[in-house]
């Protein structure tokens, strides 16, 4: 099945947008999206993961390369579960239908783990994906008995770059400590401009999106709410907004005797200055490599 690209996506028509990179003094030169003119031609769905005669209604792309991993129904619905209550989140993960996953920018794709090898072929294939960045941890990997050993060696095998950055599912604090190194990750594989980057967690739905949504606020000269709302209307999920705030908080920070984040206002650090960008971009520089 082909995928789908921004030129017809699914929440509005292609007389509705234009393409053009966003305002920003050291705008990162893989910024380049296409808006909707008006906020109104945003349109959000609820997602659903399952095989769909037309593609274009769930916003969401299905690989079809892969329909044959085992997992019992009931360990999916445990994590579905435990993933509405951690995160009080509608979304389920149905990893019986494969991997899917969401053009986002011309080279950045968010969606679910990959399940075997064949997965990276299609990605390769059918996206021109350089780069993978994994937000798993081990004991994610494990629980849905991926082979992740073959899934490495088949990345060497295609010269994609296999990158891990990982962070704790459903734990936002393990996120806010994490976005930094794994935003880091991001912005160097994009600055290379070799192909895509593919950002992973496992379900495609919290920690991947809040990687994307981090970087193209930090770096692409967006707030947050704008980078919230353009990721959510493509692939309808719903990342932890004060983790990524959180983050923002701890890299903007210059002062020792700055008032702590959590006695901070709902909105605080939603948007930032020049200046306090241009402190985030330097300092996620720095990890690169650590």
């Amino acid at each position: 099945m082909a995928s789908i690209g921004i030129s017809n996506c699914w929440f509005c028509s292609s007389s509705a947008l234009t393409t053009h990179p966003l305002p920003n003094k050291r705008l990162n030169f893989g910024c380049n999206f296409i808006l909707p003119v008006s906020r109104n031609a945003w349109k959000a769905s609820k997602v659903y993961f399952k095989q769909l005669p037309d593609t274009q209604s769930s916003g969401i792309d299905q690989n079809p390369t892969n329909r044959g991993a085992s997992i019992s129904r009931s360990k999916m619905e445990e994590y579905n579960i435990a993933m509405k209550r951690m995160m009080r989140s509608p979304y389920e993960y149905h990893h019986d239908l494969g991997m899917n996953y969401t053009l986002i920018t011309d080279n950045l794709i968010v969606g679910s783990q990959p399940q075997m090898p064949k997965d990276i072929d299609h990605l390769k294939q059918e996206q021109n994906v350089a780069y993978i960045l994994n937000l798993q941890q081990d004991k994610d990997i494990e629980y849905w008995g991926i082979d992740l050993q073959s899934i490495i060696i088949r990345c060497q095998e295609l010269g994609i770059r296999h990158m891990r950055r990982p962070a704790r599912d459903f734990d936002p604090d393990s996120l806010r400590s994490g976005l930094p190194k794994a935003v880091s990750s991001l912005e160097w594989a994009i600055s290379k401009g070799k192909g895509k980057v593919y950002v992973h967690c496992t379900a495609g739905l919290g920690r991947a999106p809040a990687v994307a949504i981090s970087y193209m606020f930090w770096f692409c000269g967006m707030n947050l709410n704008t980078a919230y709302d353009m990721l959510t209307a493509k692939r309808p999920c719903g990342p932890n907004r004060r983790a990524i705030r959180g983050a923002t908080y701890d890299l903007a920070k210059n002062d020792a005797w700055k008032e702590p984040f959590e006695s901070l206002p709902e909105y605080a650090f939603e948007d930032i200055a020049d200046w306090e960008r241009n402190l985030i971009q330097d300092r996620v520089h720095a990890l690169r490599g650590s």
